[in-house]
């Protein structure tokens, strides 16, 4: 304890911010040394162009000497699917309709994260990477529209057309339409989870199970791990602003229950459920909400969370042991959910 944080009144070790791990810390120099700026200081246009958390795990490990574009031996292809607003990006991982055993694969979608302001397919391609390797399945990882060209609820409608897309779609690339779950980071956990809201209320079958990496399910933007992550990196509580302010027409809409999911949703009924967190991220406090009402709501809900990771790791198995960690967690409780999981005797 030094003597700045006595002054400081910050003598309780319970109000001091957790520190990265050392992995985990090595990333968020190394982007730090691509001499981003606050993105909360830039224009979306401006804060699209900025080094992100995955631009510095290749930096490291290309200095390690390592392939910072290892492709895990999961084979992509490009692609689009319509959507209301029009055509949607999308890439495909993992097995082909060619596969020689003519079997069809379980299926995931994947939506990525942003703040439903930046980023794309590329910067989130560690996550659904590794799922199809680990979980042994086939990933769907869809774009969506983006605010502020395409405010809320753009993001959430083609979310959902693209899952029905899947469903419908799903045998023509090997899949199986019988075994098909959705998954997201962050703003992509939103995604996912108002998806399996949207196929129950639209009688559309459901996911077989959703994973939701620390999603962004609420509105409290002074609850304890905001004030505890205020100055986080690489997410902190002014980015969040800077999201709301791009992505709503009025801060009134942040309590849809689309947004506001612990506060406002009916979340009874949802497929099983896989909650992965971090300690040093804004959003763990509302997933921890989350897991708790879905709990209380009667869903099967299996969750963790890494101590010293930061928002972002999930992606970034190449470079974090927790990474690693947290998608080998999720890769079996899609198994086991896909019923492919080999049980113990």
């Amino acid at each position: 304890m030094s003597i700045l944080d006595k002054i400081l009144g910050n003598d309780d070790p319970k109000t001091l911010p957790a520190k990265a791990d050392g992995q985990m810390q090595k990333v968020l120099d190394k982007q730090a040394e691509l001499g981003g700026q606050p993105i909360e200081t830039l224009s979306p246009e401006e804060a699209r162009r900025q080094p992100t958390p995955t631009d510095g795990v290749k930096k490291l490990l290309s200095e390690q000497g390592r392939d910072p574009n290892e492709d895990l031996g999961v084979a992509t292809r490009d692609f689009t699917i319509p959507g209301p607003g029009g055509q949607l990006q999308a890439r495909l991982y993992g097995k082909q309709q060619d596969q020689d055993d003519g079997k069809l694969s379980p299926v995931v979608v994947y939506f990525h994260g942003g703040g439903f302001v930046i980023a794309d397919l590329d910067v989130y391609d560690g996550g659904p990477r590794g799922t199809a390797k680990m979980a042994d399945c086939i990933v769907v990882s869809v774009h969506y529209r983006q605010a502020p060209e395409d405010k809320f609820p753009a993001a959430h409608e083609d979310a959902v057309a693209a899952y029905r897309w899947v469903l419908d779609n799903a045998q023509t690339f090997g899949g199986d339409p019988q075994k098909v779950a959705v998954m997201g980071e962050s703003a992509g956990g939103n995604l996912a989870i108002n998806v399996s809201i949207a196929a129950r209320d639209q009688g559309l079958p459901l996911p077989v199970h959703q994973v939701l990496v620390y999603p962004l399910v609420g509105n409290d933007l002074d609850n304890e791990s905001y004030v505890e992550n205020a100055q986080a990196k690489p997410l902190n509580k002014a980015m969040i602003e800077w999201f709301v302010k791009h992505t709503f027409n009025d801060q009134s809409e942040t309590e849809d229950p689309r947004v506001n999911v612990v506060g406002a949703a009916n979340v009874s009924g949802l497929p099983s459920t896989t909650v992965i967190l971090a300690e040093i991220d804004p959003l763990r406090t509302e997933g921890e909400k989350l897991v708790d009402k879905l709990e209380a709501a009667g869903v099967d809900v299996r969750h963790k969370t890494w101590s010293g990771s930061t928002h972002e790791f999930f992606g970034m198995a190449l470079a974090v042991p927790d990474a690693m960690a947290a998608q080998t967690f999720a890769a079996h409780e899609l198994k086991r959910a896909f019923g492919t999981a080999i049980l113990p005797i």
